[in-house]
């Protein structure tokens, strides 16, 4: 957090899926999954400013049709918090710096919700414990308690078991990101991908991370049914690859791919290679 006068300015970072194994399909609908999941710097920016009562407003791009009512996760995690106290200083008015791209599969909604209830419960002195606002942000969506721990987690269930990893083992990897303009429905892709599990095969185990890295062991089992529908993403996979990424793969249900490099000049130099898609280049980020 940084201080500005009575602007209170925080972070909400993104994340990627470092391998993802969907299991099965729940009773109640829901799917359990295994995944890796590594915060990375690439923000969005979220000020606080004293006010009477609430308001949520934004900029950046393509924010046009970002839902500033209910439905946006943001308000969902303000009135959640609210409701737990009966009176406060001041209310808060929320101004939401996008950076993060919309539907990307890098979790910018779920992160600015975690973002919201780690900053409110500082702001108004609450001293409410981890465990208690991952538990409130589970009732908003399965990502937003893995952004309120942060940093490197094995992901079991439908998101919300969390064991922490050791993170020294990314501190040399640059993460290229690669995002182009398609919208990939969620609910589709696992609807496509519902057809190929098989509830009563048995699964390997995830990939461990650990030394040496087994790289190839990592997947996303969503890709072999979004590229037959999205060949695009399959292309911009083989030319990561083809560029020496020591891994590449889709994040989550996409859109965004994403190559693993352990050297940073030679991300760098793939910064203007892949027009006109959105591109970044980013790293894991490190709670000490």
């Amino acid at each position: 957090m940084i201080k500005s006068g009575e602007i209170q300015h925080y972070n909400s970072y993104a994340k990627i899926n470092l391998g993802l194994n969907v299991l099965n399909k729940r009773k109640d609908g829901y799917h359990n999954l295994h995944s890796l999941f590594v915060e990375i710097e690439l923000t969005d920016e979220l000020l606080f400013t004293p006010s009477e009562m609430y308001q949520l407003t934004v900029e950046g791009d393509q924010t046009t049709d970002l839902p500033l009512d209910e439905n946006n996760l943001i308000t969902q995690a303000y009135q959640l918090i609210r409701d737990k106290i009966e009176n406060v200083q001041t209310e808060y008015a929320i101004h939401l710096n996008k950076r993060i791209p919309m539907g990307s599969g890098l979790g910018g909604s779920s992160s600015n919700a975690a973002t919201t209830l780690t900053a409110l419960n500082r702001l108004w002195e609450l001293n409410l414990p981890q465990r208690t606002l991952e538990n409130t942000g589970s009732k908003i969506g399965a990502d937003v308690p893995f952004f309120i721990r942060g940093g490197i987690q094995f992901v079991e269930g439908i998101g919300e078991i969390l064991t922490p990893m050791d993170s020294d083992l990314l501190k040399e990897c640059y993460f290229f990101l690669v995002i182009p303009p398609i919208h990939i429905s969620t609910p589709w892709a696992y609807g496509a991908l519902n057809k190929t599990l098989q509830p009563d095969k048995s699964h390997p185990k995830f990939s461990p991370l650990s030394k040496p890295m087994k790289w190839e062991l990592f997947d996303n089992d969503f890709e072999r049914v979004i590229r037959k529908t999205y060949p695009e993403i399959g292309k911009i996979k083989e030319n990561l690859q083809n560029a020496g990424a020591l891994y590449a793969g889709l994040s989550g249900s996409g859109s965004t791919v994403f190559g693993v490099f352990d050297n940073q000049q030679k991300a760098e130099a793939l910064l203007g290679n892949f027009s006109p898609y959105q591109t970044f280049l980013s790293s894991p980020v490190f709670h000490y």
